[in-house]
């Protein structure tokens, strides 16, 4: 049985007169100009530019004209305005919007500058946007994400919008979603071993998670609603690597990494880092002239990979990594090692066209299964992956495009459209003014 709730005396006047108001002041603190468009002397290939360069004001035409004809067109989605506790005040540190898990921040913005699917009415909404920043609290000892905090933050959040709407209560958050782009999603910790301990918490497991975390077997992590999203790479960085960098398809290194790889692993808790896959690469193939692998940090590491071949893109405490995305958008072959990875966007990309995967047991035969694919399919795979399609899917823009990262979010939701509430009622709707 449907029980339709009725708009309160007054409340569509309501709505829009609060936020008359209050879009200006998201696009105030939210909306940032594109950085202008390539030069075409720094970029030999037509297609990386269009890929990077667009005007917004037909961007946005575009779009709309291109969602006419697509499933989207009739998606809404009503965002909640949160007070700036759990989301715009975070941004003062500006590693927020650029790091590794920056995806959160990232679908907030394209969300809110998107008026095709947003909606100011939240009666008329298939799914309601929980817009909480939990990836942004770095440690002042490491300087790294401390999410800690993750689970009292979005609790508080739901209990405001549970208390002051009745989106929620009416489906138990069925039809919300929350972001949470970090080592193993809605577990909200770092280390895996903890996060299997501490679960999904209880308030989340009805709603939808929008998580860089996902495993194609069991696990306790992605026991809930959830969509894979890719890790957050910034376009505006991609650019300007392809802006430095003259494409003439030569390729000096052969097989590229950079980052952690431990010599002697250290035993944590009984757990090793990488599940010793990094130690194992480099033990068996530093001294592989072949190999470029670097331990030691280097801000201009993606002017390495837009040189690169094959480009390793091995677990972490995790098993997804940035480097995948990076990889795809420099073309360079991502070479997966992380067993039972689930990839983002299955639908939109088909990652065993352009990419290769590699069991974590088989990192010592590196160098004979790369030379067999050189020898055989490789130039098939690189033709793949200049696919522009496959590039746009991975990124998230400031301002949606058609076949972007937030673009396959949306569309993902399109298939879950089961727990839109006002695609289930039967009966029209109630105004009372």
């Amino acid at each position: 049985m449907t029980v339709e709730l009725k708009r309160p005396r007054g409340f569509y006047v309501k709505m829009k007169l609060q936020y008359k108001n209050t879009k200006q002041q998201e696009i105030r603190n939210h909306h940032k100009p594109l950085p202008p468009p390539i030069s075409k002397s720094h970029i030999g290939n037509s297609q990386y530019r269009s890929l990077y360069e667009s005007n917004n004001d037909d961007n946005n035409n575009l779009l709309k004209m291109s969602m006419q004809k697509h499933p989207l067109l009739n998606l809404k989605l009503f965002i909640y305005n949160l007070p700036s506790r759990y989301n715009e005040d975070w941004l003062t540190n500006k590693r927020c919007e650029n790091h590794l898990f920056g995806a959160e921040v990232a679908i907030h913005k394209a969300l809110l500058r998107n008026d095709v699917v947003r909606t100011f009415d939240p009666y008329e909404a298939d799914f309601f946007y929980v817009p909480v920043y939990v990836a942004c609290n770095f440690s002042s000892v490491n300087g790294f994400p401390a999410i800690g905090h993750a689970r009292g933050l979005i609790s508080s959040a739901i209990q405001l919008i549970s208390s002051n709407y009745p989106f929620w209560n009416r489906t138990n958050g069925s039809d919300h979603f929350f972001v949470a782009s970090h080592d193993y999603g809605a577990c909200f910790h770092a280390m895996e071993h903890r996060a299997i301990a501490d679960g999904i918490p209880e308030f989340l497991k009805n709603s939808i998670v929008l998580q860089t975390f996902g495993v194609k077997y069991k696990h306790p992590c992605q026991e809930v609603e959830n969509v894979v999203i890719p890790p957050y790479v910034s376009p505006e960085s991609i650019r300007s690597t392809l802006e430095e960098t003259t494409l003439t398809g030569e390729r000096d290194i052969w097989v590229y990494f950079r980052g952690k790889m431990e010599v002697h692993p250290k035993n944590i808790s009984g757990r090793f880092y990488s599940k010793r896959v990094r130690t194992a690469i480099w033990r068996r193939f530093n001294n592989d002239r072949r190999f470029y692998l670097q331990r030691q940090r280097y801000a201009g590491f993606q002017s390495e990979i837009v040189r690169s071949v094959f480009c390793l893109c091995p677990l972490g405490w995790a098993p997804w990594s940035p480097r995948l995305v990076e990889s795809v958008a420099l073309g360079c072959v991502p070479v997966i090692i992380a067993d039972g990875i689930q990839l983002p966007f299955p639908d939109a990309i088909r990652w065993s066209d352009i990419s290769l995967t590699v069991a974590e047991k088989d990192v010592t035969k590196l160098d004979k299964i790369l030379e067999h694919v050189a020898a055989t399919n490789l130039s098939i795979i690189q033709q793949n992956l200049w696919d522009l399609d496959v590039r746009r899917g991975l990124l998230f823009n400031d301002r949606m495009q058609e076949g972007d990262a937030t673009w396959q979010v949306l569309y993902a939701l399109t298939q879950k459209l089961d727990r839109s509430m006002s695609r289930r009622r039967s009966s029209p709707k109630v105004y009372s003014e």
